[in-house]
């Protein structure tokens, strides 16, 4: 992939996180993984300002460097997803086969966020 591409495609991703920050459904960090990612094959002036920038770098550093999810995180994070899971299979109305679809994509989200060591 070109360099101008991955730039771009870790401008969208940054966005996304900043959004991230303001609406409790869109998720901030993966984002702005990508986005790391995304930086450190297109721009290292971008990913050095990304990963040491003060407010967005200390947990993108925590997860570089130890792949580690901080409690607050790992319990906000389980929770919502059991919010999101009771609401589904009692109150959304969508088919079975969708609601288990997506308690399953949860749970495997869960034991992922479960499994990091924590910080």
């Amino acid at each position: 992939m070109k360099k101008g591409l991955l730039v771009v495609f870790g401008l969208l991703c940054m966005a996304a996180g900043i959004i991230g920050m303001f609406l409790p459904v869109v998720p901030t960090v993966p984002f702005l993984l990508l986005a790391l990612w995304a930086f450190a094959r297109g721009s290292e002036r971008l990913h050095d300002w990304l990963l040491h920038h003060p407010r967005l770098g200390r947990r993108l550093r925590d997860w570089h460097e130890h792949q580690a999810i901080p409690a607050r995180a790992k319990l906000l994070s389980v929770g919502s997803m059991g919010v999101a899971a009771l609401w589904l299979g009692f109150f959304s109305g969508i088919p079975a086969w969708a609601v288990a679809l997506a308690l399953a994509i949860m749970a495997y989200g869960a034991w992922f966020v479960l499994s990091r060591p924590t910080l």
